[in-house]
């Protein structure tokens, strides 16, 4: 089952001093989805942005959130997320002792429900929540920090899971150090979501760098 290519750049990146100018800059210049980095200084060695700023740039823009949790415990904020304008939630597979519970309980709160994969955590433990999935959230870096280089070695895992749901509408998510120099490989390896945070915004022309991303990822003849 084919499904869309989509970029969703990652606010992480964003000017934090202006972040609802930049939210409605890169929805302008083209960004399918807006991905949302919520880290806790636990579960990852950094401390992003939570409930309150997402509530307040929801109504910037129609886009859907794509909402990446990065914090432990999880199931307890899920309903809080879901309340302040996440569209996507998406969980770490390291982060709650029961994954498919979670993943039930983010499709009752009437959302989209992703698992993420930290780059050691092997592809298995997709196997029995398959049917609970409409995303799945490949780490490319070791999360916790921006502007890290992308990990070649996670071309395997991707092209991994890609058999693993064919068949399935889910959609198969990068994020880490996604470039245009290397979206032609996860899209070739699987992947159709393409996150990308340092590329975009340290690039300033917007709709030039997600074009060019997009083009890039597009161009996957062998």
């Amino acid at each position: 089952m084919t499904r869309p290519l989509l970029v969703s750049p990652s606010i992480l990146a964003a000017d934090f001093a202006r972040l609802g100018d930049d939210v409605r800059a890169v929805d302008e210049a083209g960004a399918d989805w807006i991905h949302i980095d919520v880290m806790d200084g636990h579960f990852v060695p950094n401390i992003s942005f939570g409930l309150p700023v997402i509530e307040a740039i929801r109504p910037l823009t129609r886009k859907p959130f794509d909402v990446h949790l990065m914090i432990s415990p999880v199931d307890r904020y899920l309903e809080a997320f879901a309340r302040a304008g996440a569209d996507i939630i998406t969980v770490h597979a390291e982060a709650t002792s029961h994954l498919d519970r979670s993943l039930q309980q983010i499709r009752t709160l009437g959302k989209k429900a992703g698992v993420s994969l930290n780059p050691a955590t092997p592809a298995s433990v997709l196997k029995h929540v398959l049917d609970r999935l409409d995303l799945i959230l490949v780490m490319t870096v070791n999360p916790g920090f921006g502007g890290q280089s992308f990990m070649p070695a996670m071309i395997e895992k991707i092209a991994e899971i890609r058999e693993m749901v064919r068949g399935r509408a889910i959609d198969i998510e990068v994020d880490g150090g996604i470039t245009r120099a290397n979206a032609a490989d996860v899209v070739r390896a699987g992947a159709n979501v393409l996150v990308a945070g340092s590329a975009i915004f340290r690039a300033r022309e917007y709709a030039a760098e997600i074009h060019a991303i997009r083009t890039a990822a597009t161009s996957i003849a062998a």
